[in-house]
């Protein structure tokens, strides 16, 4: 499977990057805001130790400097993060790199960066963080992966496992999910059933 797999959560603790490691997801994005660097380094290490016997990739979202001193292996960055990063740093201590982005302006440079994947969103209203973008919608997803070419492309924001089918033909070769798995009434059986649909995909 091509780095980050097809299903790809975002989650905001420890307790969920086990809870997904333990039902075989294989990329978990660690996604805490607002950390102080100790904070930071803390949680990275934690969360290192709690998927060191899985075949789960960690993805830190941010703390590009925690992710080198703990020995991460992925990082992703937002744009605000990306223009404070030093990549030259990041790439030197072998880390792969996802970036976000939200318009054409933000791609160029995202590519520019030559980065690992790319993330575009939000395709889909969401209402976990105040978005100054408006929906990107599925049409969105055609035209990035035309631009991008080979590079792995990962679709954000507000999408339910209703709208997978709709976006891998869209374009995307992997789906974020925060919300259809964090809020869900079952979350386990929602993870479950993202895993089933992606491996009858595959």
């Amino acid at each position: 499977m091509p780095y980050p797999d097809r299903f790809y959560p975002v989650v905001d603790s420890i307790a969920w990057v086990k809870r997904l490691a333990a039902l075989g997801v294989g990329t978990v994005q660690l996604r805490a805001k607002d950390l102080d660097d100790g904070e930071a380094l803390q949680l990275v290490t934690d969360a290192l130790a709690a998927v060191k016997d899985t075949s789960v990739k960690l993805i830190i979202n941010d703390y590009w400097r925690a992710a080198i001193v703990a020995g991460a292996q992925h990082l992703h960055l937002g744009q605000e993060d990306l223009a404070e990063a030093d990549l030259a740093e990041i790439r030197s201590a072998g880390l792969t790199l996802g970036l976000s982005t939200h318009d054409d302006a933000e791609l160029e440079t995202a590519l520019a960066a030559e980065p690992d994947y790319i993330a575009l969103g939000p395709i889909f209203p969401t209402t976990l963080k105040s978005m100054r973008f408006a929906p990107q919608g599925i049409p969105k997803i055609t035209e990035w992966k035309k631009r991008i070419g080979d590079i792995p492309l990962v679709a954000i924001g507000g999408i339910k496992l209703e709208h997978a089918e709709e976006i891998f033909a869209a374009g995307a070769d992997s789906i974020a999910v925060v919300s259809d798995v964090t809020q869900n009434e079952d979350p386990d059986a929602r993870v479950r059933a993202w895993l089933d649909f992606v491996a009858e995909k595959a």
